[in-house]
């Protein structure tokens, strides 16, 4: 059974429940002072409570999206290894491979003209090595015949950490919010490049090009684009890609932008933080190298670097979210620069969860729609 299917779940919900009553009606049976009667109820009161945060937990997972497998949980993941073709749909480059094709389940059509469609991809970067994988979502546009020569704008759309590329798509309804929004005329066509940040599980990398580590900030800024190019009809010219993301993936999106406008035209954070942390999950990012830890502050980015010609969207609200007056001064700090453009959106009320982002999300894929060329 699956991390994320109902089955386990509701074994586990039954196993805390017929615990829970086997211990109540068990209890009078071991009430004596033995060995054997304290014995067990202390295993019945230890089962009780592992069935109870086993289900918690599940729910919670199935909510939030943290993990996809139990491989994913364990840090055993296998979906690094895949065969590569570097000659997909005839390019001379950028190696990535389909591996499954889906409907966009809310079209309510399976032809890909009418409802567009999921593609989940591999891909191996060519200047960093790195594997991972994707789900790209291509408008119905992409498939009609009179749109066969046109190329479209992209949006790279990055999960917290640790996050599943799944919960994009099933959680925080990317494709077809980006589908409805586009059939009512207020975004254009767009492919969406769906994935996590963290592209060397169980590590947390922060989009950070590691010393003697994982080159993530390279591999965004580089190789990612160039294998979604080599394989897909995206616009090439300057102004053609975007970046989205929540919590740590939207830390990097706001940071992909800034480091590298002559890439991501737009980058957007919801709920962002704006420097990397340096905890268990991350290990030491830079190694001692303190330029590399400075330029991933993006406060000191602002202050002491040449200001990027990009556009940034953050997000925060007044009440349930921590980042709220730091985000605040973020968006002085950029006004104060003249050159870099930024927008927001701030609630009255909210978390750092999907319900937020949901809320957030359908103004977020106007915003970046909005400031990506339409070539």
């Amino acid at each position: 059974m699956g991390l994320t299917g109902n089955n386990v779940l509701v074994l586990a919900v039954g196993s805390a429940v017929l615990l829970f009553v086997g211990t109540v009606w068990q209890w009078p049976r071991l009430s004596r002072r033995s060995w054997r009667a304290v014995g067990g109820r202390v295993g019945l009161l230890l089962a009780t409570q592992l069935a109870l945060f086993a289900a918690v937990g599940l729910a919670a997972n199935q909510a939030f999206g943290f993990y996809a497998s139990w491989a994913d949980l364990f840090g055993q993941e296998d979906e690094q290894g895949v065969v590569v073709d570097h000659t997909a749909n005839g390019g001379s480059g950028g190696p990535l491979q389909v591996t499954d094709i889906r409907r966009v389940k809310e079209a309510g059509s399976a032809r890909p003209q009418i409802g567009g469609q999921i593609q989940k991809v591999a891909m191996v970067g060519r200047t960093t090595h790195i594997a991972t994988s994707a789900f790209v979502y291509l408008p119905p546009e992409y498939f009609q015949p009179q749109y066969r020569a046109r190329t479209f704008p992209a949006a790279v759309v990055l999960t917290g950490y640790p996050g599943t590329a799944q919960a994009l798509v099933d959680k925080l309804h990317y494709p077809s919010t980006a589908l409805d929004l586009a059939k009512d005329g207020r975004m254009q066509p767009m492919i969406l490049v769906m994935m996590r940040p963290t592209v060397a599980p169980p590590r947390d990398t922060e989009c950070v090009d590691i010393p003697n580590g994982p080159q993530t900030e390279s591999f965004f800024a580089k190789d990612l684009p160039e294998a979604v190019l080599a394989h897909y009809r995206v616009g090439k010219q300057p102004g053609s890609w975007g970046v989205i993301g929540d919590s740590t993936g939207g830390y990097c999106a706001l940071k992909l932008a800034m480091h590298h406008p002559e890439v991501y035209a737009a980058g957007a954070g919801l709920s962002p933080y704006y420097d990397a942390p340096s905890d268990p999950t991350t290990g030491d990012l830079f190694q001692g190298d303190k330029g590399l830890r400075d330029r991933a502050n993006l406060f000191w980015y602002l202050k002491h670097m040449p200001a990027p010609d990009t556009s940034l969207l953050v997000s925060s609200s007044k009440v349930g979210e921590a980042n709220y007056k730091d985000t605040l001064k973020f968006i002085d700090r950029v006004k104060a620069t003249n050159r870099t453009r930024v927008s927001s959106i701030i609630l009255e009320s909210g978390g750092h969860n999907f319900n937020t982002w949901r809320r957030e999300i359908p103004a977020t894929l106007q915003w970046i729609s909005g400031r990506l060329g339409d070539r």
